[in-house]
């Protein structure tokens, strides 16, 4: 998994409250267990009309927000099924970061599992870079894992709570297969005394 150390990229304002994860990619985008190629699919039902032809007024289709790498969304974000295709239609989009009041606990255990940072701030602080995010070309933000601040373009500073634990796996790039591989050696002696004790087995 790719480290997590410090973002700086264009933020899309996404004010819409309970975004599901049918919502982030439809139904149809999950016969793959494939991570790559679920970017196109990323909120599909917002960003295309029926006919496929892309909607103007969506946020992602507009020119300032097509390679925009933070969201900054309503409440209650990723509300919905446990797919984790979620996460990975964001990450193959581009989108490391998603800032909100509050997360489905399910989709907030997932980004972390990918990659992608969730954050979590009050929502005053909501308000304050929804309305950096609004700035088009202009909205940029930067986030600093290691210090936990998220810092606008005019050089206000928010602040952001994190578990240690997830933190450390973000910064060192970390999954769960990168966590158990750090232990290797001791499976490696485990196994080796295993087989020595029971060679039958």
């Amino acid at each position: 998994m790719e480290k997590f150390v410090k973002l700086t990229g264009v933020a899309a304002p996404l004010e819409i409250m309970n975004i599901d994860t049918d919502m982030i990619i439809p139904k149809q985008y999950l016969k793959t267990i494939a991570r790559t190629g679920l970017g196109k699919g990323l909120f599909s039902e917002l960003r295309y009309n029926e006919d496929g032809s892309e909607n103007p007024d969506f946020v992602l289709n507009k020119p300032a927000y097509r390679n925009a790498r933070i969201l900054v969304a309503g409440d209650n974000f990723g509300c919905g099924s446990s797919r984790e295709h979620a996460p990975w239609a964001l990450l193959d989009f581009g989108v490391k970061a998603v800032i909100s009041t509050s997360f489905a606990d399910i989709f907030y255990n997932n980004c972390f599992k990918n990659g992608i940072l969730p954050i979590k701030v009050s929502q005053s602080d909501l308000d304050k870079l929804l309305d950096d995010a609004k700035r088009g070309a202009n909205a940029t933000l930067t986030i600093d894992l290691e210090a936990q601040e998220i810092r606008g373009p005019d050089g206000g500073v928010v602040r952001f709570d994190i578990d240690p634990f997830r933190k450390h796996c973000l910064l060192e790039g970390l999954d769960d297969i990168g966590l158990t591989l750090q232990k290797a050696a001791a499976i490696d002696e485990f196994e080796k005394k295993t087989a020595a004790a029971r060679p039958w087995a």
